[in-house]
């Protein structure tokens, strides 16, 4: 059992969320994670990855042990503070691949046959007038992996039934019957689909530049289920109005939810806001996780999915 008002839950939770939240448990809430904490001796927070966890925040509870983050995006928390304080943090990887790998494969399939196009095509009557594009089949492509994690992987097993040739880039190479790269610069080269599906670190910061995407050409599509951070999004917007490359689509931006409103006036981009996980069974299955990890913190047992920082 958690503890009575021993977690402080930063940030709003959606409603479905939230349900699951006051059915084990009753957190003290604080909304705005800029305002000044209030008062109490709380040992844990929860948050979402989707809200920023101020270190100014943290540091006026010193009771604070432990932060349970919902989600599987920790680029959220004061990881360096944490570390140093000696504060758990936990994710909650696993339970939203099968949501995410869905949005990825459906975003894919919509930008290459212009799915939504169409749709606007049919309602608009211009069918009567003439008939739609010619599109783009998947079947034969080279696509790409940049991150062959937990979703990465997941991924790839999706795409292998639509014939197409698989490989994958990230720091180190895996047991795995897909061509590796190392550098994402070589990978682009080679692949007709870049998937984006890496964590927002140091390392990967902007790592999708002008060069990469020059790589990738003018026939290749880049779709990123990622972070925003992961891309440079002045040199994304240049390829995409200059057509140095075919099309993107993207669920994530560097500022949400108010992405460059330059994207909006494209007509090579599908953009959705940020639902990757934004189905009713994957945002219980997180919550559930989010909880399992402060329940067992006060049980002062292992954490499920502790965050290793």
């Amino acid at each position: 059992m958690i503890p009575v008002n021993s977690v402080l839950q930063v940030g709003h939770f959606p409603e479905i969320m939230q349900a699951e939240i006051d059915r084990r448990f009753t957190p003290i809430h604080h909304p705005d994670p800029q305002a000044p904490a209030p008062a109490g001796n709380f040992q844990a927070i929860l948050i979402r990855s989707n809200t920023k966890l101020p270190e100014a925040l943290v540091k006026q509870i010193p009771s604070i042990r432990m932060v349970a983050t919902c989600g599987v995006g920790y680029d959220n928390l004061p990881l360096d503070y944490l570390k140093v304080n000696g504060i758990k943090a936990s994710n909650t990887p696993g339970v939203l691949n099968d949501a995410v790998c869905e949005l990825a494969v459906g975003m894919m399939l919509a930008l290459l046959r212009h799915i939504p196009k169409a749709q606007e095509y049919v309602k608009s009557n211009a069918w009567s007038k003439a008939p739609f594009r010619i599109t783009t089949t998947l079947a034969g492509k080279r696509v790409g992996i940049a991150g062959m994690g937990r979703i990465g992987q997941d991924l790839a097993e999706r795409l292998k039934p639509f014939k197409v040739e698989i490989a994958y880039s990230g720091p180190n190479k895996k047991l795995l019957p897909y061509t590796y790269y190392r550098e994402i610069k070589d990978l682009a080269k080679d692949c007709d689909i870049l998937f984006l599906a890496c964590p927002a670190t140091p390392e990967t910061k902007k790592m999708v530049n002008a060069e990469v995407l020059e790589a990738l050409g003018s026939t290749g599509y880049l779709i990123n289920i990622a972070r925003g951070s992961v891309v440079d999004e002045d040199a994304l917007l240049y390829a995409l109005q200059h057509k140095k490359i075919a099309g993107a689509a993207l669920d994530v931006f560097e500022n949400e939810p108010n992405p460059n409103n330059a994207f909006l006036n494209l007509d090579n981009v599908l953009l959705t806001p940020h639902i990757g996980s934004a189905t009713s069974e994957t945002r219980i299955a997180m919550t559930q996780l989010a909880v399992d990890n402060l329940e067992a913190f006060f049980k002062q047992q292992p954490l499920p999915s502790e965050v290793n920082n």
